[in-house]
């Protein structure tokens, strides 16, 4: 199987093609520049192998373009909340004309089933269950759920959008809810670090996010479906606290508001009779394998 990956140059781009990858599947990375860097430091002995094609999400030409020849797409291209709220029109025209040019472009090329990224920003900070954006970020996102279904009753490409909570890992280096990855980062290279949030949120291991596409490309599927994947619920005072028992003497503190996102949400049966046993990593060894690739990172440069 070829599989394009739209964003391939992000953080969760490269988590899922080192899974694609190492199960032998063909990989195809679209995104404005080719960027192995993160690919390569995740998956060295794949690495290589990747496709890289390169145009703007936002051009439709450019993206289909960037399918021709492949059998899947996962669609992450995007920006994030910080761009989208500069600069509103420029989110809309990537993250939602985007999503509409890849659905497009899926239809051309007779595939039958798109899988792409949603966000836990659909929701606001008092409901987990109904959506109620208070970002430019978030209301993309749940426009892009909504023509998700309208792809699947009009034309019957199936869809799973997955809506993370703050995925933490290896790369993540952008996004108002990078810190806990950033605190990481600082923690192992002995830098003072200050989480800009505060309150409590879901964390989600980077390496779930890219086992819950992995499971959802091979799988059979009809609808337009869109999961939350919330992670640990964890006050980030006890992030903080689990950093430091990694890395006795790190100097992480957190300020700011909470993100306007809801901590609560509920249940949802048909994710896991979708794609039951997803892999869920606790919060202790997900934060120790990130620490531990910032400190082999450190001593290799």
């Amino acid at each position: 199987m070829r599989v394009l990956i739209t964003g391939g140059s992000g953080f969760l781009g490269a988590w899922i093609m080192k899974r694609l990858l190492a199960r032998g599947m063909q990989c195809v990375a679209f995104d404005l520049r080719a960027n192995p860097r993160l690919i390569e430091a995740l998956a060295p002995a794949h690495a290589a192998s990747v496709q890289w094609r390169t145009g703007d999400i936002a051009n439709a030409a450019d993206t289909a373009r960037a399918l021709e020849g492949c059998d899947a797409v996962i669609h992450l291209a995007g920006i994030l909340t910080p761009d989208c709220a500069a600069n509103p029109v420029r989110g809309a025209q990537i993250n939602l004309i985007g999503t509409l040019n890849v659905f497009e472009a899926a239809r051309a090329a007779g595939l039958r089933r798109v899988l792409y990224a949603s966000s836990a920003g659909v929701f606001g900070p008092e409901d987990g269950a109904a959506p109620l954006p208070q970002t430019h970020y978030g209301a993309f996102k749940l426009a892009c759920e909504g023509s998700a279904r309208a792809y699947w009753h009009d034309h019957g490409i199936a869809s799973i959008g997955f809506r993370p909570l703050v995925v933490y890992g290896a790369g993540r280096e952008s996004g108002s809810s990078a810190g806990p990855s950033l605190a990481c980062r600082a923690a192992a290279r002995g830098e003072r670090y200050t989480i800009p949030f505060s309150g409590s949120t879901g964390l989600v291991f980077a390496d779930d996010v890219a086992a819950a596409y992995e499971a959802a490309l091979l799988s059979e599927f009809d609808g337009a479906h869109a999961f939350t994947l919330a992670g640990e619920m964890t006050p980030v005072a006890t992030l903080i606290d689990k950093i430091e028992a990694l890395v006795p003497g790190a100097q992480i503190d957190a300020k700011g508001p909470a993100l306007p996102i809801a901590t609560a949400f509920p249940h949802n049966p048909s994710l896991a009779r979708l794609l039951p046993c997803l892999q869920q990593t606790s919060l202790d060894h997900g934060l120790h394998e990130t620490v531990a690739f910032f400190r082999h990172g450190l001593q290799a440069s």
